[in-house]
């Protein structure tokens, strides 16, 4: 069986949407399923980073724009014949085509379908038709069930909602069950996507400068295209409860570790529900603002807003106001078990879900 993932990664874009397809095919890889990649050579892209997962990628040219979005949307015919030309040179079935790419809609799909065996679309803006056999939208929304209604075929078959995570192993392999938080705050868990494009990591960085003393122990954890790298890697230095991570396949571990986190919204979210790490949340996308705002919704999370709103000052604030309730922060970390449903997502791994589909 072969499978296809086109998807893109950037500056712009950030690392998210590779990494969750990341996870997807390497649950498909442990089933016997070839899985290869098609990308766009962008600034920022994780191209070789796929490949060092060992698969394979195939690169579309690179295109010299402000927003790899805008081009896309314009220019998806000219995204469709690269993709196809991909396709065609296989002497095999290409059972499924993956798409993760918010710029890309029912028009482009239809296109490659007569390429394909199946196509999944991975969404979570609910903002344009698809063409598609299988869709996973794996954010908690109030609307959930509707969200997708007159957008895809009926016959699609929808994996909604957060028991659908695209969560690695390294998560999975982790019985939430037994993990106990008192509240109280001595380890902080600072992470805010791949790329973080705005420097919110930084920001975060000189927030919680004044809460430092030896008693704190603060991990950093930045990705490969983090613009800002050597000035937080200087701040860390400069302080021996301070460590930076790059690119880890331990995120996990940090997390256990963790009583606060400090982030984004968008996929990392559902990492950190998974193992009730309760969390300070900045919305750094537009895809991220009903998300979080949901989310927001349960106590499982304190959400700051749009992160070019959020000063230093609001970050300092709010976790000086946590560290100084820990039965706060005992009842957020209670809350992530409303909102995601540790036993089920591990039994339907969305993985075998979707070969069962097929065959």
């Amino acid at each position: 069986m072969q499978v296809y993932i086109r998807t893109d990664a950037s500056i712009q874009i950030g690392s998210g949407h590779v990494m969750r397809c990341l996870t997807l095919a390497n649950q498909l890889k442990q089933k016997n399923v070839l899985v290869k990649f098609i990308c766009r050579e962008l600034t920022g892209n994780m191209i070789e980073y796929i490949r060092q997962q060992d698969f394979e990628v195939f690169t579309l040219k690179e295109i010299d724009v402000l927003s790899h979005w805008d081009w896309t949307t314009e220019h998806w015919q000219e995204d469709a014949r690269g993709t196809i030309n991909f396709l065609q040179n296989e002497n095999q079935l290409i059972n499924l085509l993956i798409v993760d790419h918010y710029s890309l809609d029912m028009k482009w799909e239809e296109m490659i379908r007569p390429f394909v065996g199946k196509i999944m679309v991975i969404d979570d803006l609910a903002d344009r038709n698809h063409d598609c056999d299988f869709l996973l939208d794996q954010n908690y929304y109030i609307n959930m069930e509707r969200r997708y209604k007159g957008l895809v075929s009926e016959k699609c078959m929808q994996f909604l909602g957060p028991n659908f995570a695209l969560l690695r192993d390294e998560f999975l392999a982790i019985d939430p069950t037994i993990i106990l938080r008192d509240g109280e705050i001595h380890n902080i868990f600072i992470f805010f996507g791949g790329a973080d494009s705005s420097g919110e990591t930084l920001k975060a960085l000189y927030a919680i400068e004044r809460l430092l003393h030896d008693e704190v122990k603060v991990n950093v954890v930045v990705g490969v295209s983090n613009p800002y790298t050597s000035k937080i890697k200087e701040f860390c230095d400069s302080y021996k409860n301070i460590q930076l991570h790059c690119q880890i396949d331990y995120m996990a571990k940090l997390m256990l570790e963790a009583d606060i986190a400090i982030g984004a919204g968008g996929s990392a979210s559902w990492e950190r529900i998974y193992v009730k790490l309760p969390s300070i949340v900045e919305i750094v996308a537009d895809n991220q603002k009903e998300l979080t705002e949901a989310l927001e919704t349960t106590n499982a999370i304190y959400s700051l807003g749009k992160n070019s709103d959020v000063k230093e000052h609001d970050i300092f604030q709010q976790l000086k106001l946590l560290i100084d309730n820990p039965e706060k922060v005992k009842r957020m970390a209670e809350q992530c078990n409303y909102v995601m449903d540790s036993h089920a997502l591990s039994e339907q791994k969305l993985a075998t879900q979707i070969l069962k589909a097929l065959f």
